[in-house]
């Protein structure tokens, strides 16, 4: 974008700084911070301050005893620096103090900001803190390791919301609500149920997806004892946990310390954490930080000389832009060296450019291979980019080792986003079997996917089945329950159980990387609320009653992915091996997918593994070649140990709304 910019900027020449006058005729002609800095280092001896602000007319920090209210103890004026950086060093021990910045432009004051990389903050994030990270260790820190992973298909995702898992008063937890809720060990409710971590262990998955816990605006962190709640898809400062899920916001180092607390705690309990991101748009555009520190560059802007709005939430970020580039690399790199995170959910992932998602790519294949990646491929507008210069989901097999969610699997079992009461396969509608076979086959090609008929998959845009994320629900949109109820209004419950197993099962014996949204595994509800982001925790909480009183459908999925985990052949991890191994096999009614893992894929102990999807209001009869067949999962059991008896081949019965599983 060519825009011209013209500013009285600060040159750094030899014998000192010299004001002089900098023509920007372009974003791309700003200056670009070589190597790694820091906005503040601390030392007991002295704290180093920078701001990269090329911009910029004058730069003034401000020092203040307390993360809210009171004056400035000091203001000082920072000095121009090497590529369009801004510095000043202040000597002595300020740990426990508070700082801002304040940027002049064009002859006006921005405001206070603690910057665009703030790694503490005080309450509410709008003033960044001086504290020692080495003390926000907790003990044993050092020795915390991830938990192994061999193979992305090995990966088992759980997206939740901190305050959603754990804030009913009938979880048996402590800190309802807060990170530390992720490291009580033996919680239950009154009934003997497990909660918490424990009921994390119990369901086998090993990814915890939790929602945005970066520092965001919409929770007033000071006024805690007052219902608040929002998902977090509000970004104010980056790179600091929010202080809303910590036992105390205005301690800053209290946030930090618990959030590694409860990755070390996951950790131990062998599973991993996802961190969900949102570098696509921030909550405020005029006043926030980015605004406050380099006006207008940051964001993309559409050609009337506004800002452009793909995130729908009033802006969309330049990620293309080398220093907005850089700041995402550098954040993701440094929430995984500080709080040992490991993996990433990209926001609206559509609105960042190819070389940016490469760029994350690389900088985490440096530091651990075993790092996932993945997100919405799409956007909720036009970005301000060429559609093929974009991380959407149809460039996806442009990309390596970044996934992307389906919204074709999802849409082709539950019906599409747009229309809640709109059914599709589970509903007993036609013509979504070459989605449901698309999903089974982890988005790649096979030749088997779209067959005959008229519904068909517009594009194979998965090059592995790792990178396709296999979902029927999510955080955002009905969950599983709210929307058979919403499809199905006169079904009774007993058969939207039925049906919510049928679709997990689909989910969770696909090729593709399965996610299950917390608490679909007892059949958690949200009242029918389709965008529940800041609904009360009467709509958003898991009511951890339901797991006793839908206990078979947690059994079932538990038994799903124990099964999953077991068995190699559901998850091959090879886009070859799927189209060598997975046969779709012939059957004579809609609504009915079958196939078959020929022989034994990837050495699975079990042979010519059959699933039969069945989503029929009646029992229906397939072909089976003859021999004896282990049943391991059948009109809703599954026991994958022991199984559930044996059938002969020839004939075989699939109980309505259900599935069969077996093996020779």
């Amino acid at each position: 974008m060519k825009l011209r910019h013209l500013f009285v900027l600060p040159f750094v020449a030899a014998m000192g700084c010299q004001p002089m006058q900098r023509d920007y005729d372009s974003y791309d002609n700003y200056p670009v911070v070589e190597g790694d800095w820091e906005e503040m280092v601390y030392t007991p001896e002295a704290t180093q301050f920078a701001l990269w602000a090329p911009t910029a007319e004058e730069v003034n920090l401000k020092l203040y005893t307390k993360g809210v209210g009171g004056e400035p103890t000091q203001t000082l004026p920072m000095k121009a620096a090497e590529d369009g950086l801004w510095r000043t060093s202040v000597d002595g021990d300020l740990n426990g103090q508070f700082y801002t910045f304040d940027v002049k432009v064009k002859g006006n004051w921005l405001g206070d900001t603690p910057g665009v990389w703030a790694k503490a903050v005080g309450v509410n994030g709008n003033r960044g803190a001086i504290i020692d990270l080495k003390a926000t260790d907790p003990e044993g820190w050092e020795q915390d390791v991830r938990p192994e992973l061999k193979s992305f298909a090995d990966i088992v995702l759980y997206e939740m919301h901190h305050r959603d898992f754990s804030i009913d008063s009938l979880s048996g937890i402590t800190h309802r609500g807060k990170f530390l809720a992720l490291t009580e060990e033996g919680t239950k409710t009154v009934r003997g149920q497990k909660t918490g971590i424990d009921h994390l262990k119990e369901l086998g998955v090993t990814h915890v997806h939790i929602l945005p816990s970066f520092d965001y605006s919409s929770v007033d962190e000071t006024k805690l004892d007052t219902p608040q709640y929002n998902w977090g898809y509000d970004p104010k400062n980056y790179n600091v946990p929010d202080g809303s899920y910590s036992t105390d916001p205005y301690t800053p180092d209290v946030r930090i310390r618990e959030f590694k607390q409860m990755v070390m705690a996951l950790h131990e309990a062998g599973i991993r954490v996802v961190m969900d991101v949102v570098y696509n748009h921030t909550a405020i555009t005029d006043g926030g930080n980015f605004e406050r520190t380099v006006p207008g560059y940051f964001y993309r802007q559409n050609p009337e000389g506004g800002f452009a709005n793909a995130s729908a939430c009033g802006n969309e970020t330049a990620s293309e832009r080398a220093m907005v580039r850089k700041f995402m690399v550098e954040s993701v790199k440094y929430w995984v060296e500080e709080y040992h995170v490991d993996g990433f959910r990209f926001d609206l992932m559509g609105i960042h450019d190819l070389e940016t998602m490469r760029a994350i790519r690389k900088v985490l294949d440096e530091i651990d291979p075993t790092i996932y990646i993945y997100g919405e491929g799409w956007a909720a507008g036009a970005p301000q980019l060429p559609m093929d210069s974009l991380a959407m989901k149809n460039n996806i097999d442009r990309l390596s080792r970044i996934a992307a969610f389906s919204d074709e699997f999802r849409d082709s079992l539950r019906g599409p986003f747009a229309n809640d009461a709109q059914g599709a396969f589970l509903a007993g509608y036609k013509g979504h079997e070459a989605g449901i076979r698309f999903g089974i086959a982890g988005g790649v090609e096979h030749p088997q996917v779209n067959g005959e008929g008229g519904h068909k998959v517009p594009k194979f845009w998965a090059l592995q089945p790792t990178q396709f994320i296999s979902y029927v629900s999510c955080h955002d949109d009905m969950c599983l329950a709210d929307r058979l109820k919403a499809t199905m209004p006169d079904a009774s419950v007993n058969v939207r159980k039925d049906l919510h197993k049928l679709a997990l099962t689909a989910v969770l014996t696909s090729q593709g990387v399965p996610f299950i949204f917390a608490g679909d595994e007892v059949m958690r509800d949200k009242q029918g609320v389709h965008n529940s982001f800041n609904s009360p925790d009467e709509i958003n909480a898991i009511r951890w009653e339901l797991k006793k009183q839908n206990r078979d459908i947690f059994d079932y999925v538990s038994g799903l992915i124990a099964m999953r985990r077991a068995h190699p052949a559901f998850r091959m991890g090879d886009a070859d091996a799927v189209r060598k191994y997975l046969e779709f096999l012939p059957v004579t009614e809609d609504n009915v997918v079958a196939f078959r893992l020929k022989g034994q894929p990837n050495g699975d102990a079990w042979t010519d593994i059959t699933v039969i999807l069945n989503a029929r209001d009646r029992a229906v009869s397939v072909d089976l070649p003859a021999g004896t067949w282990q049943v391991v999962c059948r009109d809703g059991l599954i026991n994958p140990d022991k199984g559930l008896g044996t059938v002969q081949g020839g004939k075989v019965n699939v109980g309505a709304r259900s599935a069969l599983i077996l093996h020779r």
